[in-house]
């Protein structure tokens, strides 16, 4: 069995291009755009929580459905 040749020098620059290039869009593009829809997201929860009436979307309790205290899936099922 033979020992596998050298990696060339252009495929390591290639791979090294593309990995700069990806760890640029994900963490100076994607993660401030995320950032800033989650205090989007905060914020308008902040201002419907302070209206009277205000139901969680998340309690629980009743489904849009109706059912109540069922999970999910049984929800649905209906």
């Amino acid at each position: 069995m033979k020992p596998k040749p050298p990696v060339p020098l252009w495929r390591w620059l290639t791979w090294s291009g593309i990995l700069v290039a990806a760890l640029f869009v994900f963490y100076v593009l994607f993660t401030p755009f995320w950032m800033a829809t989650r205090a989007l997201a905060w914020a308008a929860d902040f201002r419907a929580r302070r209206r009277p009436g205000y139901r969680s979307p998340v309690s629980g309790d009743v489904t849009s459905e109706g059912a109540v205290n069922t999970a999910p899936s049984e929800a649905f099922d209906r």
